[in-house]
């Protein structure tokens, strides 16, 4: 099943058996409700909220115990807080719920040059609903449920999607300004599976660059990471490209095996994260092993350093859709080499956390809280990104239509780093050739709406 929304990050030091803290209570300025109550399950949720919390110190110290819990939590967060959330593991209207996790793509809403208003594709899941209907990037949706696409109405219609299990489109081509090849679809609610990591090898003048489009950081990556590597070793690559753009995170320690399969002068021992928590988190700091330990199933430092490219310097390809642990390669790879950030600014996400749970045998509360537990820094202690990672070189993904599928040669991103590679020089974006009026994608934003 899907783990594109697997948005926590796996940091498991002082999870310990916190999830339980609220069956033996200090506190006694809170009422001591029934169990099995919504006010005892929001006590539960304050107990947690305030150990793990980032911004503890920040919550009501007289919340309303007689709130609906998801109304509740909200009630606990921080004005900073875009990412916590909260979900009832048993029951699916709490989910969160996008264009992408039902359906398995995603699309952009665009004003053309000439004032013309159109939505692209920009992203179609491999074995997903969309794949299936006959979706893929670069195809035109003129119509959505029988309405026309405008900028007036886009972002209603987006935010109608979710409360559907079923989307009736109008699609077709992008060939020389106009739209051919029309057709009707339909896209039913779906499960989307996991994503294969797309790699490829160009060459010219003798000079092999590697490109790795990744989706996502499950845990267990380090395996798939390791045979990519190990190819491109064996073919002599001499340059990177990672392409993060549409990578909303998942497993650091995925990440971290990532980042250890790069650089020169990186060992076991080389400082790869510091996570900074409340007063009781403080502060801890992990090595590149280390992190890469804290999944399971990963492959050791030293198995992955064998094939290590021991480069000088990478190429990353990012968007306002690259977040957390994708925006953990961007920030903690700096400090071992040149990162060169090619597409639009990341969306910001400088958080870490891990889910918390009702441990007791048998479970009494169904909530399972994702709280914002820790800011997160590189080896240099350079983090505070809130405002998301920009880029040196700024490229408007969409400046040419039709969007070429990833990993092609001539796709606008991909295009501008090996111009810069072999022909030393970036693609210039005219700046008021294509806005975004509107990305179709709804990360995140689950905690307080």
């Amino acid at each position: 099943m899907s783990r594109f929304f697997k948005f926590h990050l796996l940091v498991l030091w002082f999870l310990c058996s916190g999830s339980i803290i609220s069956c033996n209570r200090e506190d006694d300025s809170v009422p001591d409700f029934p169990e099995g109550s919504v006010e005892s399950v929001n006590v539960w949720i304050q107990d947690n909220m305030k150990r793990y919390y980032y911004w503890a110190g920040q919550m009501p110290s007289k919340p309303d115990y007689h709130l609906p819990s998801q109304k509740f939590f909200a009630s606990l967060l921080s004005q900073n807080d875009r990412f916590s959330s909260i979900v009832n593991t048993e029951d699916s209207s709490t989910y969160l719920r996008t264009v992408r996790n039902m359906y398995g793509f995603d699309y952009a809403v665009l004003q053309l040059g000439n004032g013309q208003v159109t939505a692209v594709v920009k992203l179609v899941l491999q074995n997903s609903p969309a794949q299936n209907a006959g979706l893929y990037r670069g195809m035109i949706i003129k119509k959505i449920n029988g309405s026309l696409v405008t900028a007036a109405n886009a972002e209603i219609l987006v935010n109608s999607i979710p409360d559907k299990t079923t989307l009736d489109l109008t699609v077709g081509d992008w060939e020389n300004g106009n739209i051919t090849n029309e057709k009707d679809i339909t896209v039913y609610y779906g499960f989307s599976f996991d994503q294969p990591v797309l790699s490829k090898v160009f060459e010219q003048n003798g000079k092999k660059t590697g490109y790795l489009y990744i989706y996502d950081f499950p845990d267990g990556m380090s395996h798939t990471l390791n045979q990519k590597f190990s190819e491109f070793k064996a073919q002599g690559v001499q340059e990177l490209v990672l392409d993060l753009r549409y990578n909303y995170g998942g497993s650091v320690a995925s990440a971290a095996a990532l980042c250890s399969l790069i650089p020169s002068g990186v060992s076991s021992g080389s400082l790869f994260i510091a996570y900074k928590g409340n007063k009781n988190g403080g502060e801890v700091k992990k090595t590149f092993a280390e992190q890469i330990a804290y999944d399971s199933n990963a492959l050791g430092f030293n198995v992955l350093h064998v094939n290590t490219l021991n480069l000088n310097r990478v190429f990353i390809l990012t968007s306002g859709s690259t977040a957390s642990a994708s925006e953990i390669v961007v920030n903690n790879l700096k400090p071992y080499l040149q990162v060169i950030q090619v597409g639009g600014t990341t969306l910001g996400k400088d958080m870490a956390g891990f889910p918390i749970v009702d441990e007791r045998k048998p479970r009494k509360i169904s909530w399972e809280i994702h709280p914002v537990i820790y800011k997160v820094y590189n080896a240099d202690g350079e983090g505070e990104y809130s405002n998301g990672i920009s880029p040196q070189n700024p490229v408007n993904e969409y400046a040419s239509l039709p969007l070429k599928q990833l990993g092609e040669s001539d796709e606008t991103l991909l295009k501008s780093v090996l111009n810069k590679i072999y022909l030393k020089s970036v693609q210039e974006t005219p700046d008021n050739a294509v806005k975004v009026i509107l990305e179709s994608e709804r990360p995140f934003f689950r905690g307080k709406h």
